[in-house]
């Protein structure tokens, strides 16, 4: 009798403490001051349950996740279902059990014995997964190992409270590196629960705090521009002495020939002396650089760019020095084109264009989204009136204002670029004034789309799916390029994105990619080896290699005819401006006329050739080093060992190291024959992250 008394009040107290519920979180996804999805996460015991949706600029994934903690909040369980940023299917399982860790993946699969769980990062992630990885680092001490590869390093950067009143949150900023080209920044509250997850463009943030995303973003743009700052006094090296670059062969765009073995002395930011044949006794008051038969050519250019912060570097590494920013936060670029300028922040030259969009619910969320005419030609006079070389028309815009916007814009002084708004065509906006159309695939449609297909949509990118069926003979294609010439309308063909997105596989490094991806932190290595674009069967997966190999197609007949391509990438990681550049040599140029394109023919576009885009007495000194000869092979490219901007110096190979990337070359030897010369880091003269963004703790911090 004492048992069974003993057992039912077992099971009386076992009533009288139930399992805590089960608790909802919710996180809106903000762009640009709008809310543009919603991650929405349901904890019961040890299990959370998350679904992610974003559409934002006709795209954006969306999936379902299932995650189970075990000891040290580590997932033992974490599967995903949905669909990627494009579309694409996603199905990723992660399992721990009995000592092995399972893994499958778009980019990969594997298995490990680990005694104990390990974190998995998440291949197709959402913003939820910023707070499952700083709970764990936090556990393990702030630095883990992880898998499939790699470690992860959390670093508390400062607390502070978020709101005011009732609603104020006491939080925790954080920064994760180790998995991403750049780190990631997140807030956790007191009980370690996620607050918002932000970087200088976006935020994810506790619904109910929208209002605070714009501070979330200063604070982002702050905290990296702490980060880059400090790289670049690292990084940039300026002598007080001219620099005297020996043993090089000079590649010359206008002939497409390299010299003889020479000498480029640069002098500040200028090239002071080129010099033919050896050099057989340098003074002793200079810099000696040993280029050891290596060529030298004119900095490259990516000619449709969307600066971000952190892009600076990776460009520079490649051998990127100047770029055309095709749109972005006004604000932004307006403050950071100065702190580039004066050497607080490494980066390129950077030419802006003013980016205005249509109105609808597929507007994308930069520049200007004026909602009448009068308005649009307002905003072509903020851009002129502040310097922007082109304006750049999008998607959504009336296929009406574009002849009176452009006319406006020529009248200022401005060039006129951009997509064929939807609904319009390539031969219209020729006619209406554009110098430039963006995107290969955005001309192309022109000649695939029928009438009513909307390009607003996803459709201008998977449209090309159909191109392996176009006859470039045929009268409608051959009417455009007659327009073009009779215009000389440009084409920047951001032909590598185009790669990208159709020949991208699951599990398969992409042949765009394939030259630089091993060198890179696992986490970008899981993103790239993934589908953009769903593929329903073996047909359609044989359209999309069809339909870019007529890409290059169209590349090539439009080389034929004498119009101006110019190398963009739409990415910011210098790699693509080189991969660009290869394609072009798919495309029929020889390797010297695709350097060309890429130097001299595209600072020629942007008016700055008569400083820029050959290597000349006077110039400015805006070179990149290789060990090869590109004139024939242009993949030489692909492996800078030192670039100059300007006379500042950087070596590709001090840079990815220290962006945790593997090097791919050696530096060239550098001698000071006079121990007196001085080096001065390229940040001496930096105004603080203050000036550039703000006090990320003002007002709006209360």
């Amino acid at each position: 009798m004492k048992l069974v008394l003993c057992l039912l009040g077992v099971a009386l107290a076992g009533a009288a403490a139930p399992a805590p519920a089960a608790t909802t979180e919710r996180l809106s996804v903000v762009s640009n001051g709008d809310v543009v999805g919603s991650v929405v996460a349901v904890t019961d015991a040890n299990r959370v349950s998350v679904d992610y949706a974003v559409s934002d600029n006709g795209r954006g994934p969306k999936h379902h996740e299932d995650i189970v903690l075990g000891p040290s909040s580590i997932p033992v369980s974490w599967t995903i279902r949905g669909t990627s940023l494009m579309g694409g299917p996603v199905e990723e399982q992660y399992a721990w059990s009995n000592g092995v860790a399972r893994w499958k993946s778009q980019a990969d699969s594997g298995e490990i014995r680990t005694a104990r769980p390990a974190l998995y990062i998440v291949n197709d992630d959402s913003p939820w997964a910023e707070g499952v990885y700083a709970r764990a680092a936090l556990a393990a001490g702030d630095r883990l190992r992880v898998l499939p590869s790699g470690s992860l390093t959390l670093t508390r950067l400062r607390d502070m409270t978020v709101g005011s009143g009732r609603a104020a949150v006491p939080v925790s900023v954080y920064r994760i590196s180790g998995i991403q080209l750049a780190p990631s920044y997140l807030m956790l509250d007191r009980a370690q629960r996620l607050f918002a997850t932000f970087s200088a463009t976006g935020t994810a943030i506790r619904q109910g705090y929208e209002g605070q995303a714009p501070a979330l973003l200063k604070l982002g743009a702050s905290l990296e521009a702490e980060r880059m700052r400090g790289l670049q006094k690292q990084l940039a090296h300026r002598f007080d002495a001219p620099v005297r670059i020996r043993n090089v062969h000079i590649f010359d765009p206008r002939t497409g020939t390299r010299s003889e073995l020479s000498t480029v002395v640069v002098m500040r930011d200028r090239i002071s002396q080129i010099i033919p044949g050896s050099d057989p006794a340098p003074p002793a008051d200079e810099v000696l650089i040993d280029g050891q038969g290596g060529t030298v050519f004119p900095g490259l250019h990516d000619m449709h760019s969307h600066t971000t912060l952190d892009s600076g570097l990776y460009y520079l590494a490649a051998g990127v020095t100047a770029t055309r920013d095709m749109g972005n936060k006004n604000s932004f670029l307006l403050d950071l084109l100065p702190r580039i300028e004066s050497g607080e922040i490494a980066g390129p030259r950077i030419v802006p264009n003013g980016f205005i969009e249509g109105r609808s619910p597929y507007s994308a969320h930069l520049g200007f989204l004026p909602a009448t005419l009068d308005e649009a030609i307002r905003d072509i006079h903020w851009y002129a009136d502040r310097g922007y070389f082109e304006i750049k028309i999008y998607n959504s815009m009336n296929p009406d204002w574009v002849k009176p916007m452009a006319a406006e814009a020529h009248r200022l002084g401005m060039g006129v670029t951009g997509h064929v708004p939807a609904f319009d065509t390539p031969d219209r906006v020729i006619r209406d004034g554009y110098d430039t159309i963006a995107h290969v695939n955005q001309l192309m449609l022109g000649w695939i789309l029928k009438p009513g297909e909307d390009t607003r949509t996803t459709l201008r990118l998977t449209g090309l799916a159909r191109a392996g069926k176009l006859d470039l003979d045929a009268p409608n294609v051959q009417a455009t390029v007659a327009l073009m010439k009779e215009h000389r309308t440009a084409l920047d063909t951001t032909a590598v994105i185009v790669e990208r997105l159709m020949l991208s596989r699951a599990g398969q490094v992409a042949p765009g990619d394939a030259d630089y991806l091993s060198h890179m932190p696992i986490g970008y290595q899981r993103y790239r080896k993934r589908s953009f674009v769903p593929l329903k069967d073996a047909a359609e997966d044989q359209a999309y290699r069809d339909g870019f190999a007529e890409v290059i197609e169209v590349m090539r007949m439009l080389h034929r005819n004498g119009i101006l391509m110019l190398p963009g990438t739409d990415d910011a990681t210098g790699f693509t401006v080189q991969r660009e550049v290869e394609l072009y040599t798919m495309a029929g140029m020889t390797p010297a006329e695709a350097l060309r394109a890429d130097t001299l023919d595209s600072a020629r576009y942007l008016h700055t050739d008569d400083r820029l885009g050959t290597i000349e007495k006077g110039k400015l000194a805006d070179l990149v080093l290789v060990a090869g000869d590109p004139t024939k092979d242009i993949r030489a490219i692909k492996r800078p060992r030192m670039v100059l901007k300007g006379g500042v110096i950087y070596f590709p190979s001090e840079i990815y190291a220290a962006l945790g990337i593997e090097p791919f070359t050696q530096p060239p030897p550098v001698t000071a024959v006079d121990p007196k010369l001085t080096v001065n880091e390229g940040g001496d003269n930096a105004q603080g992250a203050g000036a550039m963004f703000g006090d990320p703790l003002g007002d709006d911090w209360d």
